[in-house]
């Protein structure tokens, strides 16, 4: 029999209070901070922490800066990252795609890892896609874990050192060209979002082009052996194959991918993945039928890839509305009971509310008839739409005159009226048309990536949101007609189909795109092939095009006179969708502008919206960002564009950068009013982090730059209310 002493008794106690404080550290602490992408699998952008609340919060101070590039950073990409924090360590990408770990309490540099230095540099290249939203953890014993995609290249990098791990895939790394059931040479590739991490699976899809399909995969996170796909565009035998109405839809289609990234149900291991729109964006003549799984919200399990349920927001789509970000999980009152849910914005401005195993919706949703007259020849339309009956939309959904901008003069009133009256705009789906169509909310949505923030407590949703009036101007593709073709007569054909959806039909660009007049001072033919081949901040590679293709566009866009009058000796230049129906194309990403710049559409041009998705009903809505010259001219603030996302606190907070004013804002949750504000370096088109180290709260947000043509920045900067002495 064993006596217990009063010693024991007291070596007991101190022990079971050692076990209960690392307890107390280990899992009352689970939400103080941020170790995944949207700070939980749930993606609700919620942190508990609550040291920072209404009534401090204008005491917030910089903390620390980090500069990730320290050099010239106005030829590089974007930086959105959302970074994450395990432990005292935070780690991010750079403009340059560079990873690195810092100080989460100082922003002093640990190390950082730079692909181009790693053995997989034969694959990816500096000038690959240039843009990164985050970072994933992934542990097992002492075997710790980063991973980060650049390009096509899934990396895996030891959290400790930086040093890259070999033994994952082939010298550290993957090629997510491979494995997706086409030529290799022909995809291109290129994950935005963070992979997701399911037990010991790392799951992703990726901005893909226009040939490549977008299909959702699983490798094993220790080898990168591939363990299941997911066909975003079903093979024969597996269901919704006959949407597409042609039984080569699978072997020729790209896109319809989620490239917005996933949310998670860590309990059921149920994925949920918002998918984009199928090649291609504005004409559909060559894919009749609804186009499963395009548009759709998904639910796979995570272990085997199989699909559980889907919900098409859009059919057929022609509009380029992708579902742009990953549904919410959250969990509702139905009935005396909390039903486990799944909500998903849109870049329509329409929100779906669903139960989560099951897909049923947990607000009504209707099919509604939709325009379908006037489409251009060959395109099938579908006659309905879905619109759930709350909540309702976060913005306008159809332009009329009544919405034009009068903050100008009145020419430049007329102006923007009469082109107006040229054009159709009878609501989201108004068909694509010659004539010109007009595009509300917009190709950013409504929502965009960023997507919302939930307050767990409340169940109130917040979202950020653009109100940009575009014009799409289709036209037809005359690629048939090619006998004894010169260079600058293909390149044409090349440049409409691979180049003028973005840089314009002069090659003047806009917005996030460069203007291509002069680059032959810039790019010798060599280096202008080569750019084609591996890609650029957000253009992707054109390995599809033959050296002959990629030479017919170099001597047109770098002017080569003589080049371009020789015969073009390269392959046919068949319809990207090898259609043999009326085939149109578009002429570029224009937005609907005054003469002044501004948009042509009425304010508020940038919103944020509080919904209490209990009810469905509008808590607030405010303009979210300003234009200094017109709140000079004493205007009220007419909101602007943005991109990123919010994170709300239990201290009542509201915290965003987003938008292209360049301020990051600390909103009052109940109200929507501004409580603090601060001018940042370059604007913060990214999602802030918050976390708790050493008993003292951090916000972070990464300031790259305005996605409107602000100038680019490379700095993190860390807030924190002044330390106690």
């Amino acid at each position: 029999m064993m006596v217990i002493t009063k010693t024991k008794i007291g070596f007991i106690l101190a022990a079971v209070a050692v076990i209960l404080v690392f307890a107390v550290y280990l899992f009352g602490n689970q939400n103080q901070g941020w170790k995944i992408y949207g700070g939980s699998t749930e993606n609700m952008k919620y942190s508990s922490l609550k040291q920072i609340d209404t009534s401090n919060v204008r005491q917030l101070r910089v903390a620390w800066v980090y500069h990730a590039e320290n050099s010239d950073t106005s030829r590089y990409g974007i930086m959105e990252c959302n970074p994450i924090v395990i432990g005292q360590t935070l780690y991010g990408v750079s403009p340059r795609m560079k990873l690195f770990a810092v100080d989460a309490a100082t922003g002093k540099e640990k190390w950082h890892f730079d692909p181009a230095d790693s053995l997989n540099n034969k694959t990816w290249h500096r000038n690959s896609v240039n843009m990164n939203r985050g970072v994933s953890y992934w542990t097992e014993g002492n075997d710790e874990r980063i991973i980060y995609t650049v390009g096509p290249i899934v990396f895996e990098v030891n959290a400790e050192t930086g040093k890259l791990i070999t033994t994952f895939g082939k010298d550290g790394g993957i090629d997510l060209r491979k494995g997706l059931g086409r030529d290799e040479k022909d995809m291109s590739i290129s994950p935005t979002s963070p992979v997701l991490i399911y037990k010991d699976l790392l799951i992703t899809s990726g901005a893909v082009s226009e040939t490549t399909p977008g299909h959702i995969r699983a490798f094993d996170v220790k080898t990168g052996v591939q363990k299941w796909i997911f066909h975003t565009v079903p093979y024969p035998g597996e269901p919704g194959f006959e949407s597409w109405n042609d039984p080569t839809a699978y072997q020729r289609m790209g896109s319809t991918n989620a490239w917005s990234g996933f949310s998670l149900d860590s309990k059921t291991g149920l994925l949920f993945a918002g998918v984009g729109s199928p090649t291609n964006d504005f004409y559909g003549g060559d894919r009749a039928g609804k186009g499963l799984y395009g548009n759709s919200v998904v639910a796979i399990d995570a272990e085997t890839g199989k699909l559980k349920w889907h919900f098409q927001a859009i059919h057929h789509d022609v509009w380029d509305m992708d579902i742009s970000s990953p549904p919410v999980l959250v969990t509702l009152p139905r009935e005396g009971k909390n039903v486990n849910a799944v909500v998903q914005t849109t870049k329509t401005g329409l929100i779906f509310v669903f139960e989560r195993n099951t897909g049923k919706p947990l607000f009504p949703i209707v099919e509604r008839k939709v325009p379908t007259n006037g489409a251009v020849a060959g395109e099938q339309l579908s006659p309905t739409q879905p619109f759930p009956v709350w909540p309702k939309p976060f913005v306008r959904t159809i332009m009329t005159e009544k919405d034009l901008n009068r903050l100008g003069s009145d020419s430049s009133y007329q102006d923007i009226k009469r082109r107006f009256h040229t054009y159709r705009s009878e609501g989201i789906y108004t068909p694509p048309t010659e004539k010109g169509t007009i595009i509300l909310p917009g190709y950013d949505g409504g929502a965009n990536w960023g997507g919302p923030a939930v307050d767990p407590e409340t169940n109130i949703l917040y979202i950020n949101a653009n109100e940009m009036a575009w014009v799409l101007n289709m036209v037809k593709d005359t690629a048939s007609d090619q006998k004894e073709m010169t260079n600058h007569q293909a390149a044409a054909l090349l440049y409409s189909k691979n180049c003028m959806g973005c840089h314009g039909p002069e090659r003047l660009g806009g917005g996030d795109y460069p203007s291509l007049v002069g680059v032959g001072s810039k790019y010798s033919p060599t280096q202008f092939t080569e750019l084609l081949s591996t890609g650029r901040r957000m253009m992707p590679g054109f390995n599809h095009l033959s050296r002959d293709e990629k030479h017919a566009l170099a001597a047109m866009v770098l002017e080569l006179k003589a080049e371009q009058l020789k015969p073009y000796k390269g392959p046919p230049i068949a319809s990207t969708t090898k259609s043999s129906k009326p085939s149109f194309t578009f002429t570029g990403y224009n937005k609907f502008l005054t003469k002044e710049g501004y948009p042509a559409i009425s304010p508020p041009w940038g919103t944020i919206s509080a919904i209490d998705l209990n009810t469905g009903k509008y808590v607030w809505q405010v303009p979210f960002g300003e234009f200094e010259e017109l709140k000079k001219k004493g205007i009220p603030a007419t909101g602007r564009e943005n991109f990123g996302a919010p994170v709300v606190t239990a201290g009542g907070l509201l915290f965003i950068g987003a938008s292209a004013d360049g301020y990051f804002r600390a909103i009052d949750k109940m109200t929507g009013k501004t409580l603090w504000k601060y001018q940042l370096s370059a604007a913060a088109m990214s999602t802030p982090a918050i976390y708790e180290l050493h008993g003292r709260q951090y916000i972070v947000i990464a300031c790259g730059g305005a996605k409107s043509g602000g100038k680019s920045g490379d700095a993190y900067v860390a807030f924190a209310l002044p330390e106690k002495h």
